[in-house]
């Protein structure tokens, strides 16, 4: 079997699975964030916490609640780093510097999950376990909690009331994610990745010489890590390392993991605000781009020029064996059109056009399908600039889901989708006017400048990957990267949150015969071409220096 087939046989495995997936889970989580009951457990939690899940909140009360509960676990997670060394299991390892534990801090409670040190030679099990993966499942929750209010805001009328943060926190980790995750352990358990609670041991290698190895509760962290879009590995390989990611078989569960409920929260979505064809129209539009970014890295990657990538059967350098070109160009995509960041092969080695389709993938927005919540929320913004955009060219006011898209409404769009690409080009630029940063590049020229453009863009984006190749273990890059993480996250949250209360107050339009069908391929066309030009004009010239300049002169 030729490696191009073999892809394409993965790609449609993949696309079968997904489809099987998307109407039970995407009705459960209708089911999950519409239900007024409240499960044992759950009440012992609100309890606990002494939150009432059943008071409904205003946007601001909303806002104020996912900002708080992610303060306290930004400090929790690095006073956690910082007393390290004094904790049972640290497995001997020291307690982590100021920067670093407030980078990582950030990362983890941000869903970005990027990490400027070697997992497996910082953090001991009582940090990984009873940090970094609880930060998993609840900054994921937050992320969907957050989607769910603004389709609330889109399905009710007359009311500024959202739902409450707690229930839907609560909700999503109890219903959702636990249980997904469980399962998903055992599989990945099964294809042979680790999970347990063992020291470091000593390994011999072949041809002489030893390696030193440590365990950990690697499966049960990796699948979280997947599954909510987060993408922190407990080593440095990552997604590569066979501990994580054993097989080729795990590699495909692994993409089907970080895709599934992205793409079911477009049914979701549907179910919630009366009409399924408009998540179907939602869900085209991601499809559509994740496709063909995924064909498009196929291409560049098996059509790499010259001898030694012929002999190879391809670009294979960065890219592990068991996975191939097709496994890895599959993961890599998913990854970055998700808010995931985990790799199985290292970016900074692909062809020149391949590293810009990976970075371009965060620069969309990650909405194709996205973070788990951030991908939806994203997309349904993008929606309202495309019905602004086409109520300009007809002359009529813009109405979505049967709400006027007014001044205020679009302000708050606009600010949304302006918040990231400033955080990212503006600190890329000062990473090169300044003189320290620039010598953290183990490239120059338009690699170099890839590199650096890359940190920033996975960091605002709260992707977490890295090109690799860049020492981003500096007071500089840590600090400034944590900022982004904490600004890409959150401030874009606040105008979210902002748009649906909006949304929520005002009465229904009727809907007259010159209304736009947004649920029909046309709108579907518009949207695509709304994301692809809203990001070619802002990126362009940034790409034009780095991947693009690299592509070129290949």
């Amino acid at each position: 079997m030729s490696p191009v087939l073999a892809g394409v046989l993965q790609l449609l495995a993949l696309v079968a699975a997904l489809g099987l997936s998307y109407r039970p889970l995407g009705d459960h989580m209708a089911r999950v964030y519409s239900s007024e009951k409240h499960l044992r457990p759950e009440k012992w939690i609100y309890k606990a916490i002494g939150a009432n899940p059943s008071v409904e909140m205003r946007w601001p009360a909303y806002l104020r609640g996912v900002l708080a509960f992610s303060a306290v676990s930004v400090l929790f997670l690095y006073l956690l780093q910082r007393v390290q060394g004094s904790l049972p299991g640290s497995l001997g390892f020291v307690s982590i510097d100021p920067d670093q534990a407030f980078n990582t801090a950030a990362s983890f409670v941000a869903n970005t999950n990027w990490q400027s040190y070697y997992g497996e030679q910082a953090m001991g099990h009582v940090v990984q376990t009873g940090g970094l993966a609880v930060q998993n499942f609840v900054s994921a929750a937050v992320g969907i909690a957050v989607a769910v209010a603004l389709v609330r805001g889109f399905a009710r009328s007359r009311t500024g009331e959202l739902g409450n943060f707690w229930a839907d926190l609560v909700r999503g980790v109890v219903r959702i994610l636990l249980p997904m995750a469980v399962l998903g352990a055992l599989v990945l358990v099964a294809c042979g990745a680790i999970q347990n609670f063992s020291g470091i041991h000593e390994v011999g290698q072949f041809g002489g010489g030893t390696q030193q190895w440590n365990g950990g509760a690697v499966a049960s962290q990796e699948v979280i890590k997947e599954l909510g879009t987060n993408g922190g590995g407990y080593f440095n390989a990552n997604s590569a390392h066979p501990f994580e990611n054993p097989t080729g078989l795990s590699n495909l569960f692994e993409i089907y993991l970080i895709l599934v409920i992205p793409f079911a929260l477009t049914r979701t979505f549907g179910r919630m605000v009366g009409s399924l064809r408009q998540g179907y129209a939602i869900l085209g539009t991601m499809a559509a781009i994740w496709i063909g970014f995924t064909a498009l890295m196929m291409w560049t990657e098996f059509a790499g020029n010259g001898p030694a990538f012929e002999l190879a059967g391809g670009a294979m350098e960065g890219k592990e064996t068991r996975f191939g070109i097709a496994g890895s160009s599959l993961f890599s995509v998913a990854t970055t059109l998700t808010s995931t960041g985990a790799v199985n092969s290292f970016h900074s080695s692909y062809t020149g056009f391949g590293g810009g389709i990976t970075m371009l993938g965060m620069q969309l927005g990650e909405i194709a399908p996205g973070g788990v919540g951030s991908g939806l929320y994203g997309m349904l913004i993008m929606a309202v600039i495309a019905v602004f955009i086409a109520g300009l060219m007809v002359g009529r006011t813009p109405e979505y889901l049967g709400k006027k898209i007014g001044t205020r409404e679009i302000k708050f769009a606009a600010c949304y989708i302006l918040v990231t690409p400033a955080l990212v080009l503006c600190f890329t630029a000062a990473s090169f006017v300044l003189d320290t940063p620039a010598n953290s590049m183990t490239n120059s020229g338009a690699h170099g400048f890839s590199e650096i453009l890359y940190a920033f863009t996975s960091g605002a984006n709260n992707n977490g990957s890295a090109f690799a190749g860049l020492n981003a273990d500096t007071q500089w890059f840590n600090s400034t990267i944590g900022i982004a993480m904490l600004l890409g996250r959150f401030l874009p949250m606040v105008f979210v949150l902002a748009l649906a209360g909006s949304l929520a107050e005002q009465t229904p339009v009727p809907e007259t015969a010159g209304t736009l069908r947004t649920e029909k391929p046309l709108f579907t066309g518009l949207l695509v071409g709304t994301i692809m030009i809203i990001a070619g004009l802002t990126y362009f010239p940034a790409l034009a220096l780095g991947p693009l300049a690299e592509g070129l002169a290949a």
